[in-house]
């Protein structure tokens, strides 16, 4: 008996295959007009979906006939009756919604500046900061705002003056009296007041009985490089002995140069510790010392220092050296300062408190004093030291002690602006 074996299909040759007719081919290549009028035709559909419920009867039946009219086109392979048929698919669409505008150019372009507003404070609030340093404490590694007394008739000329203030960001002031004028009261934190807006531009407003006089330059610079100080005859606590100014009495002369503008990382921190010797951000709240014993720095609500010391260590200052746990310190920078080298070469290094500055008490008031930063303590309170590098002219945590580590801002990343002052760059 012969077994049976399962069927096996075999391809019929190709001379032999059944031929389809030319009417069957459809072409290689759709004309784009097509293809847009398919994405419309399905984009349409989409639309009918998702707003079916917020559309009247008669315009839902308007889209339909108009979506028709297109797949009639299509079919046809009529390119005019198509163009025609997508323009009412269109137009259906737009004015199916009774709310549906297209914007004008201007809604547009005020839509996109707010976008670009919202984007910049984001960045703002989580990644860069900008910063402007408001005093000298960092020099040489950074500028504060500075002053120079220059007589008007010493004033470059206009053009000279434009091109340093985009170069180098410095000002000229100059301001007289025109009249005889008389301060509010003889105590210099109420008739002299300095003020800061939009936290880059300070001013210095003299407050007299008939009005106040705005300068736009800092207290310090007024009373000191300026020369006001000696023409209100200052006594002790800084009592005004002079209360009237003749008319004449030029009251500022001279030019400003801008802080650095800084970019702040607000980024590093949230995935490393802070590392000692580098300049770094915090801002000052909780911070009873910088209020109440830093003088009229103390208003400020972010200081920019070199960390000195992390939680755990103990800092002591015996001039011109710092010493951490024990031992001069090694990072490079702090080793630059203590040592006068390179930048801070002719600097006098690490200097004590100068309680004359703030007679109150000091953190580090005598070379055997040792400060312990905190390493076990709650979150947040773990404690940094804070040093400025011209520490001749720096009210620091020698003066009000530890910073808190929920008062951490973050590094300083980069110097944007002057850009001529040599600071321009990455931040060391």
């Amino acid at each position: 008996m012969v077994p049976i074996l399962p069927a096996v299909h075999r391809p019929r040759p190709f001379f032999l295959a059944r031929k389809r007719p030319l009417s069957a081919i459809r072409p290689v290549f759709t004309p784009r007009w097509k293809k847009e009028a398919k994405l419309l035709y399905k984009g349409s559909k989409k639309f009918l979906h998702y707003k079916r419920d917020l559309l009247a009867p008669e315009k839902i039946e308007a889209i339909e006939a108009a979506r028709a009219d297109l797949l009639e086109a299509m079919k046809a392979n009529d390119k005019e009756a198509n163009a025609k048929a997508e323009r009412a698919v269109t137009k259906a669409c737009e004015q199916s919604l009774p709310s549906y505008r297209r914007q004008n150019a201007i809604e547009e372009n005020i839509e996109v500046f707010f976008v670009a507003i919202v984007v910049a404070l984001g960045i703002r609030a989580y990644f860069l900061q900008p910063f402007r340093i408001p005093t000298g404490s960092m020099q040489p590694t950074l500028n504060g705002l500075t002053g120079e007394l220059v007589q008007k008739a010493d004033f470059p000329a206009a053009p000279v003056r434009w091109v340093q203030r985009v170069l180098r960001g410095r000002g000229y002031v100059y301001e007289e009296l025109d009249r005889d004028r008389t301060f509010i009261s003889p105590d210099l934190g109420k008739s002299i007041v300095q003020v800061t807006r939009f936290n880059f531009f300070t001013r210095t407003h003299l407050r007299f009985t008939d009005g106040t006089l705005s300068i736009g330059a800092p207290m310090n610079v007024v009373l000191q490089e300026f020369g006001l100080a000696p023409k209100l005859q200052l006594g002790m606590g800084g009592k005004i002995n002079n209360l009237t100014l003749k008319k004449g009495t030029v009251v500022a002369s001279g030019y400003v140069d801008s802080g650095d503008l800084v970019l702040v990382d607000k980024v590093s921190y949230n995935f490393r510790k802070p590392k000692r010797g580098e300049v770094w951000v915090f801002d000052t709240r909780g911070i009873e010392g910088i209020h109440k014993r830093s003088g009229p720095q103390g208003a400020g609500s972010h200081y920019i220092k070199r960390l000195a010391g992390v939680p755990g260590d103990t800092i002591q200052i015996q001039p011109p050296l710092l010493l951490v746990n024990g031992e001069p310190a090694r990072e490079k920078k702090l080793d630059q300062v203590m040592n006068s080298k390179g930048p801070f070469q002719g600097e006098p290094g690490y200097s004590l408190a100068q309680r004359e500055r703030v007679p109150r008490p000091l953190a580090i008031p005598d070379n055997s004093t040792v400060v312990k930063l905190k390493d076990e303590a709650p979150p947040g309170y773990r404690e940094y030291f804070s040093l400025g590098d011209n520490t001749d002219n720096s009210l620091d945590s020698r003066y009000w002690g530890p910073v808190r580590e929920f008062n951490v801002v973050g590094p300083a990343l980069f110097s944007l602006w002057p850009i001529t002052t040599g600071h321009w760059g990455f931040i060391k």
